[in-house]
């Protein structure tokens, strides 16, 4: 199959968009599938080792997220190009620019159409004019109009979902979790750990209490600084290390200078994603406060890595992360020192809990996400021949008797494809 995804964030961006395109085309071309990345232009873009698979847009940073990117020009060029490659499906991962490139193309072409919805955008209004300019009602009617006009949706997770429906979006609907690949979260050896921590001066007994991600308003980073003085009262030699870069990190670091916690609160900026698993290893615990997540990525890695996950309830989570059983979770920020302490000092409990949620994150593993998507783009691909076939018949989603779409891809189950169907798709 030819595959043609459309997406204003790739590597070597990093976010949860860029992680979750990169895994699902590493994992398609493993099945033997060709994958053509359409995405904007990046200075930091290797382009020889591109070459072939990834096409770039002339791009300016988007001045809502200046540290993401759309496309300003160059798109007839693409609509030529995709003209040539014989597409068999197109994904789009965005609302912006490529994302409404890839709509026209596939209109032009006559190419089945798919996409994922990675952002909650009501969660981020507060970029665009402090949320003056525009309203949630606004936000649902837009992407409400957007999405529509596809064969179909990719949620990843079931919050993702119900909030389309919210909205109104009754099209035919997937709710496939990211898969993680477990294999890049293998230990490491201990000498490279005690390197890494000596070189952000963490003591060798230091307790690592490890936060990584966009460093941004609606990860609530700040509530775990404001937890780290009561920490410490417990637990004097602790450390928060915060890996990532984002719009807030100077207000994060201006409230650690306030609190005279520089030498407890560890800004590393960003890094590069093969030292990823180095920077879960160097902790104790892994930590999050937000509930913004749409795909929980951060989650599942730090469970990969074995680390106990101290996370905020929120229903992007429900089903995958269990209180006591796979993760520690708070309801109000003001649990979270306690939870924290609890924590590093019932080390057995915590080994017990991050066993667990090494064997939960199996599930969801990045090879099985690859044949979800797999299957997906097969019954797409397949309702779209029917209706072409029927000609001017249009066959409404509720109509069809999907296989796959009528039995949910939910963090809660253990989202299985039968092998069955897999190999009749293939034959």
């Amino acid at each position: 199959m030819n595959i043609g995804i459309f997406t204003d964030t790739y590597s070597p961006q990093i976010s949860g968009v860029a992680t979750s395109i990169m895994i699902m085309e590493n994992e398609l071309r493993k099945q033997g599938h060709t994958v053509y990345i359409f995405t904007t232009t990046d200075p930091n873009a290797d382009r020889e080792s591109e070459e072939g698979r990834v096409f770039r847009l002339p791009s300016i940073p988007f001045v809502f997220f200046p540290e993401r990117r759309v496309a300003v020009a160059g798109m007839n060029k693409f609509i030529k190009l995709v003209g040539r490659l014989n597409l068999d499906i197109i994904h789009t991962h965005t609302e912006f620019s490529l994302g409404l490139l890839g709509k026209r193309i596939a209109k032009k072409y006559h190419i089945p159409s798919i996409h994922t919805y990675h952002t909650m955008y009501v969660d981020y209004l507060h970029y665009i004019a402090k949320g003056k300019i525009l309203t949630p009602s606004m936000v649902g009617k837009m992407t409400k109009t957007f999405c529509d006009s596809y064969d179909a949706i990719i949620t990843p997770t079931p919050k993702v979902r119900h909030h389309l429906e919210e909205q109104g979006i009754y099209k035919l609907m997937y709710t496939i979790p990211t898969g993680t690949d477990i294999s890049s979260f293998a230990p490491v050896e201990k000498q490279q750990i005690a390197d890494l921590k000596k070189s952000l001066g963490i003591g060798t007994e230091d307790a690592v209490i490890l936060s990584l991600g966009r460093i941004a308003q609606e990860k609530n980073i700040d509530a775990i600084i404001n937890a780290m003085p009561e920490v410490l009262l417990k637990e004097p030699n602790a450390k928060l290390v915060i890996v990532g870069d984002g719009p807030v990190r100077k207000d994060l670091e201006k409230i650690v200078e306030n609190k005279n916690l520089e030498e407890h609160v560890i800004f590393t900026g960003a890094v590069d994603w093969e030292n990823i698993s180095l920077y879960y290893q160097l902790g104790d615990l892994f930590v999050s406060a937000s509930t913004t997540e749409t795909q929980g990525l951060t989650y599942a890695e730090a469970m990969a890595a074995s680390l106990p996950v101290v996370a905020k309830r929120d229903e992007s989570i429900e089903g995958f992360l269990t209180d006591r059983e796979t993760a520690f979770l708070f309801d109000e920020d003001y649990e979270l020192a306690d939870l924290l302490v609890q924590v590093l000092s019932d080390k057995n409990t915590a080994a017990l809990v991050a066993a667990n949620g090494r064997v939960k994150v199996e599930s969801i593993s990045a090879d099985q996400f690859g044949l979800n998507v797999e299957a997906t783009y097969n019954e797409i691909c397949e309702i779209y021949r029917v209706k072409r076939q029927n000609g001017s018949i249009k066959v409404k989603p509720t109509l069809i008797k999907s296989k796959i779409a009528s039995q949910v891809f939910s963090l809660s189950s253990s989202t299985q494809v039968h092998r069955k169907e897999r190999s009749s798709r293939r034959d």
